[in-house]
């Protein structure tokens, strides 16, 4: 592979290429949506948190049964936190998503009258939810904008050049102050959409990427912030 250019580039360019690759995204995935599946904020986060170091596949199969039985926060709060484990156990991790998703429901229903909270400052201070996860809910569960920077929207970044940032924490304000906050969320599923279908970790398929020719890495640039 040549050597990657270096190419100096500010803040504005960068936010006239997400001008030309927007309309793109927008045509390529009409219906981007998140792919989990809910009914409403509590079943959102709930999803969310089994769905770290899982498939949303996976997360649905479980989910079908599991928000079947456990309706409320409450239902959660008072469930044998062993009972949750063997529920949640194939999405992996399971010790640690059982005690979180008891743990937030507990918070839940003692600290906010059983109602997933709808800001990010409470959302944090349930176990298990990151800004990530927040984000995810506050975007999709509330339609309160919201940047999920997931392994998808960290790798598009950084090929096209939105930021140099790969930790997910920096790369969200970095995107809050290029991408209009109105787009935020949609943004964040079109890129993700974008990341599984066409710009795959292992071998992104620049031929046939409506993207190409606004894309720095397809052109074998690294774009340089100043």
């Amino acid at each position: 592979m040549a050597k990657q250019k270096k190419i100096k580039v500010d803040k504005e360019q960068v936010r006239q290429r997400i001008k030309k690759i927007w309309p793109l995204l927008k045509k390529a995935y009409p219906d981007a949506k998140i792919a989990l599946k809910f009914v409403n904020p509590l079943e959102l986060l709930i999803s969310t948190i089994l769905s770290a170091q899982c498939t949303d596949v996976r997360v649905n199969m479980v989910t079908d049964d599991l928000f079947k039985k456990y309706r409320k926060a409450t239902d959660w709060a008072e469930a044998d936190l062993k009972e949750i484990e063997e529920a949640v156990r194939s999405t992996g991790f399971f010790r640690n998503k059982a005690l979180n998703i008891k743990g937030a429901c507990t918070r839940i229903v003692e600290h906010y009258d059983g109602k997933v909270p709808d800001t990010m400052e409470e959302l944090l201070t349930l176990p298990g939810v990151g800004r990530k996860t927040a984000n995810c809910v506050l975007g999709d569960a509330f339609g309160i904008p919201g940047i999920t920077c997931d392994t998808h929207v960290i790798r598009l970044s950084g090929r096209l050049g939105l930021s140099e940032n790969s930790d997910p924490v920096k790369l969200e304000f970095d995107l809050a102050e290029i991408v209009p906050k109105a787009n935020w969320t949609r943004f964040s599923h079109l890129l993700i959409h974008h990341g599984r279908n066409i710009c795959k970790a292992r071998k992104p398929d620049c031929e046939n990427c409506p993207l190409a020719k606004h894309c720095p890495a397809a052109k074998n640039e690294q774009l340089w912030l100043r």
